[in-house]
């Protein structure tokens, strides 16, 4: 499966803080649970590569 793959699976998304100070990405789906935590820093990193993605794909 690849990045433009189309899948009809649901999923849950949260993110949040931790209370160790930590942002936590989660993601659930077909009883699989995925925590992922990251330093404010990377969290930062991520939102603008999700921000990037969008505009790219706003401009297709």
């Amino acid at each position: 499966m690849g990045i433009n793959s189309e899948r009809d699976v649901e999923a849950n998304l949260q993110i949040g803080p931790t209370d160790q100070g930590m942002v936590r990405i989660y993601v659930e789906s077909q009883g699989v649970e995925i925590p992922m935590d990251f330093t404010p820093e990377e969290a930062e990193e991520i939102a603008s590569e999700i921000m990037a993605a969008a505009k790219g794909a706003a401009a297709s």
